[in-house]
């Protein structure tokens, strides 16, 4: 992914980093950079729900050339208006965050991704309105935020085999139990504790999902 809204999967599933809910931010950014330079990450999403708009620009301005000089796209959670304000290449948006279509329009060139929990109706619609990803979860348990929505992974079949804008998957997703989803079709595979609660440190859950992911991929 970048800001010219590429969210093609050509190198198959990749990983889609979330940021944990709340950081210190000096030692963050080095413990980032070390996980980003560990493998492959598609893009990172600061997500820090609790935060001031103060405290995201302040941690957007410490993260977003650590992800950037690694040709890692930054996302923003839940507002379009302050992703375009500060120059993130793009936003994510949950189905209360705000107007979507206004959201498309506002970050023209760049990346829009919608949560769509597991509904085939919300995701269609995302699709319609031109919407660079849509995420589906919960696939599994997770501590990260309350699961109001399960899905299974027959939605990322059927999204697959039906649809051309790329599909992330999120909830409770470890290198572990992500196989299912890799196979089902998923494009991005979306992860918090996974990389930083790993015992090994973020770097090691960096290699330990594209490992998995790898290995899920292969034929047969």
């Amino acid at each position: 992914m970048n800001a010219a809204r590429d969210t093609s999967s050509s190198n198959g599933c990749r990983l889609y980093l979330i940021t944990p809910p709340r950081i210190e931010l000096a030692a963050f950014r080095d413990q980032l950079a070390t996980a980003l330079d560990a493998g492959d990450v598609a893009c990172l999403q600061l997500r820090l729900k609790d935060a001031s708009p103060d405290e995201i620009k302040r941690a957007v301005e410490a993260l977003m050339p650590v992800a950037q000089a690694r040709d890692v796209a930054f996302i923003l959670n839940d507002d379009a208006a302050l992703a375009m304000a500060l120059g993130c290449d793009g936003a994510h948006l949950g189905q209360t965050d705000g107007d979507h279509e206004g959201a498309r329009k506002l970050l023209k060139d760049r990346i829009l991704g919608i949560t769509c929990h597991a509904s085939r109706h919300l995701a269609m619609e995302a699709g319609e309105l031109g919407a660079d990803y849509v995420a589906f979860g919960a696939f599994f348990p997770t501590g990260t935020k309350e699961t109001l929505h399960t899905a299974g992974t027959d939605l990322l079949e059927w999204w697959s085999e039906m649809m051309e804008v790329p599909s992330v998957a999120i909830g409770g997703i470890t290198a572990e139990n992500c196989a299912p989803l890799v196979r089902a079709g998923a494009d991005f595979l979306a992860v918090v504790g996974a990389v930083w609660n790993h015992p090994d440190g973020a770097a090691a859950g960096v290699r330990a999902m594209n490992a998995a992911i790898a290995a899920a991929s292969l034929p047969g």
